[in-house]
């Protein structure tokens, strides 16, 4: 009997402890499930934030850009003005002559050949730019070589040529702002304008 007795009380002690372990894994289970989701939430309301700082700082970074570039500007409005009220006369740096290819349009080959003058905001940067001089030769030649005789039959060819020119040299020796959308806009530098004294298209 008393064998019997024992045997019975292991029996039902079994079912208890099997129903103890269920309840300590399902415990486990659903401890780990809500914190899994509080921190989700927690990391996904952080992230905003991060989006919001690294926004902010793109902001005063753009803010910063038109700063400069407001001041550049004006800086140079502010020294065309002061060489004017000196009466100083302007300044004229004469480039050599170009002789180029021109893109072909039919099959006879087409050339251009043209004599121009840098009109410079002061005689120090005229005298800078000689430094620079191969650079701006070479972008020059590479400009005038991509363009077609067409394009440089008429008046508004011929000065949207001179603004690409003038833009060329600028963005080598003056600084070149971006906008907003972190685009080049046109450079600021030394050049005011680009004046062609002969122009030949064959």
């Amino acid at each position: 009997m008393s064998k019997a007795a024992t045997a019975d009380d292991a029996g039902a002690e079994a079912p208890k402890k099997s129903k103890k372990m269920l309840i300590i894994i399902i415990a486990v289970l659903v401890l780990v499930i809500v914190g899994g989701a509080a921190a989700f939430f927690m990391m996904g309301s952080a992230h905003p934030e991060e989006g919001d700082e690294e926004h902010a700082e793109e902001s005063m970074s753009e803010e910063e850009l038109d700063a400069k570039d407001k001041a550049a500007k004006k800086a140079k409005l502010k020294k065309k003005k002061e060489a004017e009220a000196k009466g100083l006369p302007p300044v004229f740096v004469e480039l050599e002559p170009f002789t180029v290819n021109l893109q072909a349009e039919s099959a006879a080959d087409q050339y251009l050949q043209i004599k121009a003058s840098l009109k410079m905001e002061d005689q120090a940067a005229a005298d800078s730019l000689k430094a620079y001089m191969p650079e701006i030769r070479h972008h020059a030649l590479m400009l005038l070589s991509g363009k077609k005789a067409s394009e440089l039959s008429n008046t508004e060819g011929r000065e949207a040529l001179a603004l690409e020119f003038k833009n060329s040299v600028n963005t080598i020796v003056g600084e070149v702002p971006t906008n907003r959308k972190g685009e080049p806009e046109e450079p600021i530098g030394p050049v005011e304008a680009v004046l062609f004294t002969s122009f030949i298209v064959q």
